[in-house]
């Protein structure tokens, strides 16, 4: 299946319609991550000429500088730079699911003029990274996939309805365990499911590097001047926060920000990266890479649902033999906050429940 790439691009113009194109932003963005005008014109394949040039373009049309140099210590952004890579990081954090999702439909509908595929793999998710690894492995494995990232309610309710062949969604550990089949009971059927195990995950608090603010937990989001953002009604994290709050005996009309719902966990860990919020709720792994301090609060395990009768697919069997493979535990286990255990376990659906306390 051909491969279709899609990736966000976005300017800036004047009233008068003179635009600041997107070169400026990548080169900002080069520095941010390397620290170095040199290095990040090696990066973005520009002379150093080039990139001056650039800067100071982008510096005349704002009428503000974007860029700091410091004797031995490299270049710097100034805070007006530094918005603009961060704005294009919430940006990608934001739409990379959905562009992915939109690819994915674009690939299918282009092979089916081709040459239509004989074994298609049907995949709504719910977004993480490790089946981000998953998706990766089965395309270079020759597996044709259609990939939906969407929330886990959504993912549960296209296996119901037969428009996907696995969907991937998660519950949480321990004493919330039973709340969380319940969450997506309407679409289950415990014979004819089948659970297969994909890995543990670790969610938590996401907050400025260094914790300035000191939060410790669940009770500091209702501190007065504290902003929070939340994931959308519908996800698993947003069930998994509200079960936890209730637990907790929190107020969520307390909380600021608490009805602002981002779609992914990148757009969460990048609203607090860039200081829109001061605590969000999340994986560790892009809290991480936006180098922020992470507060884990509860673990939970992200799995696969399929109809048993599905086990003897080709694609399914190919899922599995991936799932058990020790490259696939390896590049999980490399992931912040996710553990690879029993990666492609299956059971049925009714023993999880009963283990659960669940129906």
């Amino acid at each position: 299946m051909h491969k279709i790439s899609i990736r966000p691009q976005w300017t800036i113009s004047h009233d008068g319609g003179d635009a600041l194109g997107p070169r400026l932003i990548d080169l900002l963005v080069c520095v941010a991550e390397t620290g170095s005008i040199a290095a990040a014109c090696q990066r973005a394949g520009l002379s150093y000429r080039h990139a001056w040039d650039t800067i100071r373009h982008g510096e005349a049309w704002f009428g503000a500088p974007l860029l700091q140099m410091e004797r031995g210590r490299g270049s710097r952004l100034t805070p007006l730079g530094d918005k603009l890579v961060w704005a294009d990081r919430r940006i990608a954090a934001r739409l990379a699911p959905a562009l992915d999702t939109l690819a994915s439909e674009l690939e299918v509908e282009l092979q089916r003029v081709i040459a239509p595929p004989q074994r298609l793999l049907r995949i709504h998710a719910s977004h993480g990274f490790a089946i981000e690894k998953l998706m990766a492995m089965l395309r270079a494995a020759g597996v044709d996939v259609e990939r939906v990232y969407t929330n886990s309610q959504d993912a549960a309710a296209s296996l119901h309805d037969g428009a996907s062949d696995l969907a991937c969604f998660h519950v949480p550990h321990g004493a919330l365990e039973a709340r969380g089949w319940e969450f997506y009971a309407h679409w289950l059927d415990p014979q004819e499911h089948v659970v297969i195990d994909i890995t543990d995950r670790t969610q938590g608090l996401m907050v400025a590097p260094g914790n300035p603010l000191r939060v410790q937990g669940l009770a500091d989001l209702v501190r007065p001047g504290l902003r929070f953002i939340n994931r959308q009604r519908g996800s698993g994290t947003r069930f998994l926060l509200d079960a936890l709050l209730a637990t907790a005996d929190v107020d969520t009309g307390a909380i600021v920000g608490y009805e602002h719902g981002e779609f992914t966990h990148a757009a969460v860990a990048a609203f607090v990266g860039s200081r829109m919020a001061d605590v969000g709720f999340g994986l560790e792994r892009p809290a991480r890479h936006f180098k922020l301090d992470f507060i884990p609060l509860a673990t939970e395990r992200y799995f696969a649902l399929c109809r048993r009768d599905a086990l003897a697919r080709p694609e399914i069997e190919q899922v599995l033999a991936i799932l058990r493979s020790d490259a696939f535990r390896a590049e999980v286990d490399a992931l912040p906050g996710y553990r690879a255990r029993d990666c492609g376990a299956v059971h049925v659906l009714a023993d999880v429940l009963a283990a659960a306390g669940a129906g």
